[in-house]
């Protein structure tokens, strides 16, 4: 057996291990909630950039208490839009990363308002508590 073939024997294993452990990586990462984010009471994950994401986490809308939807008009999906929570249970003010939220907050009654980055304000009120439900704002 020759010095090469040895080396390449050796070597070879550990090259397709790296390998399928990256790609495993790769597979873990694609479709997962980006981090949740805390101010008081209210956690918050803001994404939904890209299929594998924005699939993830429409899925999992149903999981959380409140989830929230920015688009244009014309469908488009929005992100950078301010948010700001506000009750006497909890509040919160944050800029979303992405076209959707999710969030997590004490049960109760609250007005949300989401504003674009060109000023466009739109506010609405929802109660949480016994079910998940979904703020859909159109810029």
């Amino acid at each position: 057996m020759s010095k090469l073939w040895k080396t390449t024997a050796r070597i070879l294993p550990a090259l397709l291990l790296t390998a399928a452990g990256s790609l495993g990586l790769q597979a873990q990462a694609q479709g997962q909630i980006p981090p949740m984010h805390e101010k008081g009471a209210v956690q918050y994950s803001c994404g939904g950039i890209g299929k594998d994401e924005s699939t993830a986490m429409r899925a999992a809308m149903k999981d959380y208490p409140l989830s929230l939807l920015f688009a244009a008009k014309d469908g488009e999906y929005l992100a950078d839009v301010s948010v700001d929570i506000q009750s006497s249970q909890a509040s919160a003010q944050f800029v979303a990363g992405g076209p959707v939220c999710l969030i997590k907050l004490p049960a109760g009654s609250y007005k949300v308002t989401a504003t674009s980055k060109d000023g466009q304000s739109h506010s609405q009120s929802v109660t949480t508590g016994k079910s998940a439900h979904s703020l859909d704002f159109r810029f």
